[in-house]
């Protein structure tokens, strides 16, 4: 991120527009199905995100990462971990509802436990505080794009029964076997 580039985010689209209402075959009951332009612009921004942190915290904010007092620069290298796995989970999240809406997954299975949002924990403000404004710029950015995608994500499950713990368990045993089959 160059210094005129600095606060430079891309807006999504009003979310009124890009939401639709929907009957699903699959699915007993009226959803709110989020649409393949809302998936496309999210994944555009959270890309350009996930771009613009990387030339910052790999290259730019090296220097201002030296300039930062020994506690601050822990803070500066965590900060950087919370922003960087914010957005491996947006990624992966959108990812999942581009298999829903290609068909290559059923909506209820795009809602499974392990197919939503992964958790990501919240910034410390004190810490955030005492950081350069490009590094609080990037993480105020990470954390709304994050916000934005979990306000979805909990939506999807509007008017769902709760979760069972013993799918939710079954999942990932499912899923361990498979990826352990080769082992």
């Amino acid at each position: 991120m160059t210094s005129g580039d600095e606060g430079r985010f891309i807006l999504v689209p009003d979310m009124a527009e890009l939401l639709s209402m929907t009957d699903s075959t699959q699915d007993p009951g009226p959803e709110a199905r989020i649409t393949p332009r809302l998936i496309d612009a999210l994944y555009t921004e959270a890309m350009i995100l996930a771009d613009e942190a990387r030339a910052y915290f790999d290259e730019a904010g090296r220097d201002d990462r030296q300039s930062l007092e020994p506690y601050a620069r822990v803070g500066f290298a965590c900060e950087s971990l919370k922003v960087t796995t914010r957005i491996m989970h947006i990624v992966a999240w959108l990812l999942t509802q581009r298999a829903v809406e290609s068909g290559e997954l059923r909506a209820i299975e795009g809602r499974r436990p392990e197919r939503r949002l992964g958790h990501a924990n919240e910034s410390d403000p004190l810490v955030v505080a005492q950081l350069p404004e490009a590094a609080q710029r990037l993480i105020r950015a990470s954390a709304d794009l994050y916000s934005r995608i979990q306000r979805l994500d909990e939506g999807q499950l509007a008017g769902e029964p709760a979760p069972s713990p013993a799918r939710a368990l079954m999942g990932r045993l499912e899923r361990d076997l498979i990826w352990n089959r080769g082992a």
